[in-house]
């Protein structure tokens, strides 16, 4: 069968005819990236094929998105083409836009806006980006068309990541953001970021308004702010708006904040030039951290910094591009086989704000880097403050807090659930691997994760995993765990479903492993964490971006961590959803 006959009968198998309604485009995408990776680059030019039906669709659909649009933790996500294309992006922009426009009326939600009316919002104008999502230019006119139309100045970033774009708002003192990326989700994603003037990820009582807001006008399927007569303009040929160098604007954050968390931007890369004995080696997964990286070194070190997938590829070569431990393979092998005595090694996920690292050794989430970051920060660098960390992380934190006898600030699921703390804590981080540090962004950064990690190894002159050995064996070691179930039920009837586990309260005893344990504290702030007597625990939430059931553990032995899985696995199972 020769290629033109497989592609055919592929394209029959994904239904893909006249009708986009009905076409299965990135199921086809997938199976064509299959045959890229084993047989060559012949098969590039049917991926491209493809993507120019799913642009053709993105520019031209004119329907409802499938699914209704719903802010949720990081804004709103959905299929390209389906959910996210230009219409519908466009009618979300004037969603937003309406909170200011009603804003000299509505005085309440200043506080939340961080402006206090519609002129000051439309002369500090809005930052926009995207990361390397295909389409992600296209979806970025469609949202600065409809700012241009409503008087807003637009600060133009082009492709960047989402704590740079953070750091370019306060900076610039601009009144909102708007990114277009789904984060780590995969490649059909779409996504569409609003942060307000505290470069933070939105209040509730502002994404809650947003979402009936674009509810109403794409029923209504008219906004006087969206042209259909007018051909949309990319943004290099517009000469109203302000493009600008975001990264640019992220050094200098970092520099004029440096006496808050004391991280010297310059001196770690300089540290970096000058040690022969470090290697770093970064994986963009072919993400928006690609462009960023060689700049922010600013050439140093040669050939001890090492950059992998670091070329453009919407399909993210076919894998899901989340920093995990499968994703980190290729990392491990490269740091392994370095001569150099200390070594970096990180995974950035596609618009850099989630992390994860490893020595070559050793491989450290968030939850133990969180912790690792507030040690270093308090003990090392003579910081005082409390650390704040998302209800599913490990106690590892908590347990430093205690030793310093600081608070521990532990909300739901979701970075804005830190906005009470910003400013106070020395270190903000979450279970998906995102973490910001005081005097940074209210935002998820990757790029001060990765000047954490460096200066702790320069610094100590040490690896993060002897880093961590040190701090485990003077406060004790977790080992922590976490897993995902795509479920059928999704919205009001998962949550129903996950009520069943209210029969799992306090002095229930569950079945971990060989041995029943009893559980000894419940937290129920975001689906439901039980805490065993000897301090182990398991959690059970749905996602709220995908139809998925997130499950965390953590043991206090290293053989343990499976055994929670499992238990975690067996109550699922008893409640229906397995």
């Amino acid at each position: 069968m020769t290629i033109t006959d497989t592609v055919r009968e592929l394209y029959q198998g994904c239904n893909i005819g006249n009708n986009h309604s009905g076409s299965d485009y990135f199921m086809l995408i997938r199976k064509l990236v299959e045959k890229r990776k084993d047989e060559g680059e012949a098969w590039q030019k049917y991926i491209d094929q493809v993507y120019r039906l799913v642009m053709d669709e993105i520019v031209g659909n004119m329907a409802e998105p499938k699914e209704q649009v719903t802010f949720g933790t990081s804004g709103w996500r959905g299929i390209l083409g389906k959910d996210l294309f230009v219409r519908s992006v466009s009618f979300v922009t004037a969603a937003i836009v309406e909170l200011y426009q009603v804003l000299d009326e509505e005085q309440g939600l200043a506080p939340f806006l961080g402006v206090s009316n519609l002129q000051e919002a439309q002369e500090k104008g809005c930052v926009v980006g995207f990361d390397n999502r295909f389409g992600g230019e296209v979806l970025a006119a469609a949202v600065i068309d409809v700012l241009v139309r409503a008087g807003f100045t637009v600060h133009y970033a082009g492709e960047s990541t989402t704590g740079v774009l953070s750091a370019a708002l306060l900076e610039l003192g601009a009144a909102f953001s708007i990114n277009l990326t789904p984060s780590h989700n995969p490649m059909e994603y779409g996504g569409f970021k609003y942060n307000a003037a505290d470069a933070g990820p939105a209040a509730s009582e502002l994404t809650d308004r947003i979402t009936a807001n674009a509810r109403r006008i794409i029923v209504a399927d008219v906004s006087p702010l969206v042209s259909l007569t007018v051909p949309l303009l990319s943004p290099s040929q517009r000469t109203d708006i302000r493009a600008f160098d975001s990264l640019a604007c992220w050094k200098a954050l970092v520099r004029r904040n440096v006496s808050l968390h004391g991280l010297d931007l310059d001196t770690i890369m300089h540290g970096f030039t000058g040690n022969q004995d470090l290697c770093v080696v970064i994986d963009s997964v072919h993400g928006a951290s690609r462009l960023h990286v060689a700049p922010l070194f600013e050439g140093s070190a040669g050939g001890r910094l090492i950059h992998l997938r670091a070329e453009a590829d919407v399909t993210f070569g076919g894998i899901a591009p989340e920093p995990s431990s499968v994703n980190m393979q290729q990392v491990v092998a490269t740091l392994q086989a370095r001569a150099e005595r200390l070594t970096v090694g990180a995974i950035i996920d596609p618009d850099g704000d989630r992390i994860r690292f490893t020595d070559g050794n050793v491989e450290i989430s968030m939850n133990q880097f969180g912790a690792m970051a507030y040690h270093f920060l308090h003990e090392i660098k003579g910081k005082r403050g409390m650390v704040a960390k998302t209800v599913a992380t490990s106690n590892m934190a908590n347990s430093l807090a205690r030793a310093f006898g600081e608070k521990v600030f532990e909300p739901k699921v979701g970075f804005k659930e830190f906005k009470p703390v910003i400013g106070q804590a020395l270190v903000c981080f979450e279970e998906s691997d995102g973490i910001s540090v005081i005097g940074h962004t209210p935002e998820k950064d990757a790029y001060i994760g990765l000047l954490l990690a460096m200066d702790m190894v320069l610094t100590l002159d040490m690896n993060l995993g002897d880093y961590l050995k040190r701090i485990e064996d003077e406060y004790g070691a977790y080992y922590p765990d976490r897993g995902g179930l795509a479920v059928s039920a999704k919205g009001e009837k998962l949550k129903a479903l996950l009520l069943r586990l209210q029969k799992y309260g306090v002095g229930a005893v569950v079945k971990v492993g060989d041995v029943e344990r009893r559980i000894a504290e419940v937290i129920d702030i975001d689906g439901r964490k039980m805490i065993f007597e000897d301090g182990s625990w398991l959690m059970i939430r749905p996602s709220g971006t995908e139809p998925k059931v997130r499950f965390y553990v953590e043991s206090r032995t290293a053989a343990g961590a499976g055994s929670l899985v499992q238990a975690a696995m067996a109550m699922l199972k008893e409640i229906g959803l397995l």
